[in-house]
């Protein structure tokens, strides 16, 4: 048999069932077929046996012989090399089925979010950040059971290159309760982050210190209309975080609702505050002024502070990291501040609120802090006449900041009242 032959044979469209080249292999051009197919026959314990090597069109005669060749030594060593090539088919179908089947660290992610978290965190949008930012990218394509503790680390230590200590002790703590999820669920055997502690991580954390000074404050103030990408509603936030002394998500999950803009105060509910128990906050005349400013740029939104992005849509309001990230703007611009975030903000309010002769109790309250020990038990006044004179005063030394004027404010000097202890 020639390739010129079976060229010809095509050529003249000439059909037949099979057509022997030698040593076992033969040539079928069966009717309907679209071209000719290589098959091998061969014998294995007295039964005869045929195989399907391909078609012309994908192999030259010269390849086909070489085959039958090898198949040929392979059934004189009394293999039965059919059965092999169903077996091996048989394989390559079962490893289909499962990669189809295979439960990806995304999904074990995804599924631990919408079972553990959703409808039970206050503010499900921190794992959903630490999942989409940091566990999906390293580990997300790869099946849960081939995760290894390497994997972790490597995980880990890049979250730590990139200064983010806090977040890698955080991922470490999310990425341990889902493997224990799985495990729960039969999906796995071990944990590959159990072994794992903070030292592997970003280190043990030690409570923050950072807080502005005045002039440091003076500084944020005229620095932020100078960052480039910095926008209105980014600088009006961080003022009102400052002055209201509240969370970070307590003021970017607020709705418009919630707020009493004639008779300032905003109605922080239960569910919302991480006390667990609703407290009505005064709004000095500065704060209802930047209030009313974002109430314009918001436009119809029931959101304080919408999302601004069509990939943010599906939590409605601005994401937990869009403050600190549109901070890293401003730092920029005030090269002699050491490096601050927007939870040292409630760090300064409270140092200043304490420097303006505050009352501790009345301070802490302002931060929505339980009053601690028996004080607190026995001590159910919510200070709001209190806490409204505090924040006017800490309003008037933010506006004098902001000003330049002489801000050296005379601090309140009033005698600290004992509770009865029963």
């Amino acid at each position: 048999m020639t390739d010129m032959q079976i060229k010809a044979w095509i050529r003249a469209n000439e059909r037949f069932e099979g057509r022997s080249d030698g040593n076992g292999l033969y040539l079928s051009y069966r009717e309907k077929a679209a071209s000719p197919t290589w098959r091998f026959r061969y014998k294995l314990a007295g039964m005869s046996r045929v195989m399907q090597l391909g078609s012309y069109s994908e192999l030259s005669l010269a390849k086909a012989r070489e085959i039958a060749k090898e198949l040929a030594a392979r059934v004189a060593l009394g293999y039965d090399v059919a059965a092999e090539k169903q077996d091996r088919k048989a394989a390559a179908v079962a490893r289909r089925e499962e990669e189809k089947n295979a439960i990806k660290m995304i999904d074990l992610a995804n599924m631990y979010f919408e079972r553990m978290i959703l409808g039970r965190w206050k503010h499900p949008d921190i794992v959903r950040r630490r999942i989409d930012k940091d566990i999906a990218p390293h580990l997300g394509k790869m099946k849960v059971e081939d995760v290894k503790p390497r994997h972790i680390d490597e995980m880990l230590q890049a979250i730590v290159k990139r200064g983010a200590p806090s977040i890698a002790n955080d991922t470490l703590r999310w990425t341990r309760r889902m493997f224990d999820f799985a495990i729960k669920r039969h999906m796995i055997e071990i944990n590959p982050a159990s072994a794992f502690d903070l030292n592997d991580a970003g280190g043990k954390e030690l409570a923050r210190e950072r807080w502005l000074t005045r002039d440091e404050i003076r500084k944020l103030f005229i620095a932020m209309p100078l960052a480039k990408g910095f926008s209105v509603e980014n600088d009006l936030s961080i003022r009102l975080l400052l002055l209201l002394c509240c969370r970070k998500m307590e003021l970017c999950a607020a709705r418009w609702e919630e707020f009493d803009l004639d008779n300032q105060v905003w109605h922080l509910p239960g569910e919302r505050s991480k006390t667990g128990a609703p407290i009505d906050i005064p709004l000095p005349a500065l704060a209802i002024e930047w209030l009313k400013r974002l109430k314009e740029l918001a436009g119809p939104s029931k959101w304080v502070l919408p999302a601004r992005k069509m990939q943010h849509r599906m939590i409605p309001h601005i994401h937990e990291g869009t403050l600190g990230t549109a901070l890293g703007k401003v730092k920029p611009h005030m090269p002699d501040v050491p490096p601050f975030t927007i939870h040292d903000l409630r760090r300064t309010a409270r140092t200043h609120l304490a420097e303006l002769g505050i009352d501790p109790v009345v301070a802490e309250r302002c931060l929505n802090h339980k009053i601690k020990g028996v004080e607190g038990i026995y001590n159910r006044h919510d200070y709001f006449n209190e806490r409204q004179e505090a924040l006017n005063r800490w309003a008037n030394l933010l506006d004098q900041l902001e000003k330049g004027e002489n801000y050296n404010v005379t601090p309140i000097k009033r005698p600290r009242q004992k509770i009865a202890n029963s």
